[in-house]
């Protein structure tokens, strides 16, 4: 398995201690920054990791900001991902089996180390469930088709991309 891994500097000091984690249960990692403490913006990290996903460079995708909401709303930007914000194992867990949820995001304000591995080991646990989950999957990438469709995203892809100079 291979997960992209993105955070802003609220996210920094938590992100090594993941990769450790993630490294030493046999996952290979692709880091999309940020690479120091120093203040920066969510949102460039959040298209990195997402793009990563709907791209298939990546299985998944993990990002890490103060609270994990404001990243995990412009990873849901973007046409395909399902980004979860969650502070606990259960809602990791479900957002795993009954949405498919291929983004991970969580607070390093709110969460601590080893409540941020438990969770990820409850959502990586879990196989997506199929059958009327799928339905309702399925209904959410007809709505995002439909954005498309008329005009309320960007050209061929459907998305507008944020670029870091």
């Amino acid at each position: 398995m291979k997960i992209a891994i993105g955070c802003d500097h609220a996210g920094f000091d938590l992100k090594p201690n993941l990769m450790d984690y993630l490294k030493k249960n046999k996952i290979e990692i692709i880091d999309e920054g940020t690479f120091s403490a120093e203040s920066t913006d969510y949102p460039i990290y959040a298209d990195k990791v997402a793009l990563d996903v709907v791209s298939k460079k990546v299985d998944l995708g993990i990002l890490i900001c103060g609270t994990g909401i404001g990243i995990s709303i412009v990873a849901n930007k973007v046409r395909g991902i399902r980004a979860v914000a969650c502070s606990e194992p259960y809602s990791a867990k479900m957002s795993h089996e009954h949405n498919n949820a291929n983004i991970l995001a969580f607070g390093s304000r709110v969460v601590g180390c080893e409540l941020a591995k438990m969770i990820v080991d409850a959502w990586l646990g879990t196989e997506f469930q199929g059958g009327k989950h799928q339905r309702r999957v399925d209904l959410i990438t007809c709505l995002e088709k439909k954005q498309q469709e008329q005009g309320a995203l960007n050209t061929s892809t459907g998305q507008k991309h944020i670029r870091q100079d």
